[in-house]
């Protein structure tokens, strides 16, 4: 897959990467993506107002909205619309369309993977349309209160009262909606401390939210209690629990998926992983072990946009 047609793929920050890269030759050091990342929120929100959205169909009465931050799964039947995910407020007007070409029912149900405003800033205009918002209880403390990413030097302040969830879960919640079982499972200091990943059971179809980046290098966020080694645990589990036949809908990145998919970027986790982790031993730095090009075999295939391979490298380095 090319860097322009990945560029258009449903996480915004992939429509700015390109920009970001080509300036700094392709490999982001920490200081440098430290710098990108003063602006980053700003950008995503910018790019997000003008993306359209591409519908993509799967099985049965599901479906992918790709374009608003996080990638939007769609099920559609007779107890109304649910949504995995809410995308970014400012694409309200073309969600509303795309939502609107999938059937007539009515919003009756969000739930959220976890609470980054890219998979959660569109949460008030949903609720106010109808739907019941549901996620982990560490999400809506997340959405409750002010939040600072470091990574992102950004502070996020508390959402409105009508973007919070109003059904909180723990560790495993089954939903019965359209004639479908809805299995939530929490995956404990994974990308952040509230993640879950959605199973449509009958049709076999699983979005992970940011646990999976599809062809991306992923974002983990230490502030709000994530880590690599989380991540990986939770990439496993879920591996554990699909079959070759389940569709899997990645967080960011191209929006349809398999087994395989997964399989290969929980086998990059882990050797990354452990290649830093060796460096770190060895009494080496950041910067020493950012030169050492830990990631350097998976470079092509992952480490193409903006979040580069010293950025990445930074980020597995906090956690080891």
């Amino acid at each position: 897959m090319n860097r322009n047609s990945m560029s258009r793929r449903g996480f915004c920050l992939c429509c700015v990467g390109a920009t970001a890269l080509a300036a700094q030759g392709g490999w982001l050091s920490p200081r440098e993506a430290y710098a990108y990342g003063e602006g980053i929120v700003d950008l995503i929100r910018s790019e997000a107002a003008k993306t359209p959205i591409t519908v993509h169909r799967l099985r049965g009465n599901i479906a992918v909205l790709e374009g608003s931050g996080g990638n939007v799964a769609v099920m559609v039947g007779s107890d109304g619309k649910v949504l995995i995910d809410a995308g970014i407020a400012v694409s309200r007007p073309r969600m509303i369309d795309a939502l609107n070409g999938l059937g007539k029912e009515p919003i009756t149900h969000l739930i959220n993977t976890h609470w980054h405003f890219d998979h959660a800033s569109g949460n008030e205009w949903l609720h106010n349309e109808g739907a019941t918002i549901v996620a982990h209880a560490n999400t809506r403390k997340h959405l409750m209160s002010a939040q600072r990413v470091e990574d992102w030097h950004f502070n996020f302040p508390p959402s409105p009262a009508g973007a919070v969830p109003t059904e909180v879960m723990s560790d495993t919640k089954v939903l019965k909606i359209n004639n479908t079982s809805v299995r939530l499972q929490h995956h404990p200091a994974g990308h952040t401390d509230g993640d879950i990943s959605v199973e449509f059971a009958e049709p076999e179809i699983l979005h992970t939210g940011d646990l999976y980046w599809n062809g991306i290098y992923p974002f983990i966020d230490y502030s709000t209690g994530g880590s690599i080694d989380g991540t990986i645990s939770a990439v496993g589990s879920i591996l554990e629990r699909i079959s070759s036949n389940t569709i899997v809908i990645p967080g960011h990145g191209a929006p349809v998926s398999d087994k395989a998919g997964l399989k290969s970027f929980h086998e990059m986790l882990v050797a990354i992983r452990s290649n830093v982790a060796e460096l770190k031993k060895q009494g080496r730095t950041l910067d020493q072990i950012v030169a050492a090009k830990p990631t350097a075999a998976f470079d092509a295939k992952w480490g193409q946009f903006v979040i580069g391979p010293a950025f990445f490298t930074k980020l597995v380095y906090d956690g080891v």
